[in-house]
């Protein structure tokens, strides 16, 4: 009876020992992504090409992301957004520095000369959460370049707004993963 006893003692220790992990693990695989970011950081894009005019960039920040906008005289317009390693000028293949611990580079589908005076501080951007500078990379063969200095390779999305006449590229920046 007492040998009956103990293999039960053991069998049930056994078996809630097994029951613990499994909750755990459950616990940490739904947990809700931070603010409901989903983007992931790979590259974005489309191709339309238009003979659109890039004329002005702008920032805001938001409580889960900092905000790029890039105003485009013309149609819905072409664009692709990816890390890199480094950012290269327009025309010339030379990098362009940045501010940052990873580095976006914004290529809109649009010429134009530099939308700022100081090109290598296109918009203000200190006390951001996640912008650390954004940089213009010149404009060749009706493409644009800007360089964006960021805190960490981070989730990011790109989207286009048009009302028919102009565009608004828009790149969200997420302030953790």
């Amino acid at each position: 009876m007492r040998r009956t006893r103990s293999a039960l003692a053991a069998v049930a220790l056994a078996g809630s020992l097994l029951v613990v992990p499994s909750t755990a693990t459950a616990a940490t695989t739904t947990a809700a992504p931070w603010c409901g970011i989903t983007w992931g950081s790979t590259p974005k894009g489309t191709l339309p090409w238009t003979a659109a005019t890039l004329t002005g960039v702008r920032a805001g920040q938001h409580d889960c992301y900092d905000r790029l906008v890039f105003d485009v005289q013309g149609p819905a317009v072409g664009f692709r957004v990816q890390y890199v390693n480094q950012v290269l000028r327009q025309g010339s293949g030379l990098p362009l520095s940045l501010r940052g611990g990873a580095y976006l580079e914004v290529v809109v589908n649009a010429s134009g000369t530099s939308p700022a005076l100081n090109r290598s501080e296109m918009v203000d951007v200190s006390g951001y959460s996640t912008l650390r500078q954004v940089a213009w990379g010149g404009s060749f063969e009706g493409q644009s370049t800007v360089g964006v200095g960021v805190r960490a390779r981070l989730p990011m999305r790109a989207f286009v707004l048009a009302d028919g006449t102009t565009s608004r590229l828009v790149v969200d920046v997420a302030h953790r993963w």
